[in-house]
């Protein structure tokens, strides 16, 4: 069967949706010999609730990981999701014969503080938070934009540049904030705020 990173995702949130999780992302890369098939996850929705409202009963309560300013940004992976994830999906990637030919090494983490952003319910829920975005097609002659992600609408987000430094390229432009729309974000990712 031949190799189709499709198909690879969708098995990928089945065996995450069995185990409670999404499935974020889902990458293959080839670095020299080196190939990684590399599935970012994440506790469900309900999940993270619940993990929140533990964390905030207990009196113990760590404070929040470097770079998380809001616990609802947290993917609450745990290191046994990724086992149980791992030992799952690597035993339908062979049954199903759904992997790459070849030699590869099968990663599952959790997307990280610098997740990256792509569906517009992923802007939604990180709203507020620090952003680097990387546009299509230039606005004000740039295409790099960082600040604080203000407002989602169904067609675009707000960017508020005041919020972070910026290079001397986007202080030329003048703009206090940039509107972005949707169709217009090439990449875009959260900034850990350390």
């Amino acid at each position: 069967m031949a190799f189709a990173m499709e198909t690879i995702r969708q098995a990928a949130q089945r065996v995450a949706a069995s185990l409670g999780l999404d499935l974020v992302d889902a990458t293959f890369t080839t670095q020299g010999r080196q190939r990684v098939l590399c599935i970012y996850l994440e506790k469900n929705p309900q999940q993270r609730e619940a993990a929140i409202a533990r964390q905030q009963q207990d009196p113990d309560q760590e404070p929040l990981p470097g770079g998380v300013s809001d616990v609802r940004h947290l993917s609450w992976l745990t290191h046994e999701d990724c086992a149980a994830f791992s030992r799952d999906f690597g035993t339908l990637l062979d049954v199903e014969d759904l992997g790459p030919d070849g030699e590869y090494t099968l990663e599952v983490s959790s997307p990280g503080l610098d997740r990256r952003l792509s569906a517009p319910a992923d802007f939604e829920r990180f709203q507020g938070a620090l952003v680097k975005v990387q546009t299509f097609e230039p606005i004000a002659n740039n295409r790099h934009w960082q600040g604080r992600l203000n407002t989602v609408t169904d067609s675009g987000i707000t960017v508020d540049l005041a919020a972070t430094r910026q290079n001397s390229k986007t202080r030329k432009t003048g703009m206090q904030t940039v509107e972005i729309a949707f169709r217009n974000v090439e990449r875009a990712q959260l900034l850990p705020e350390i």
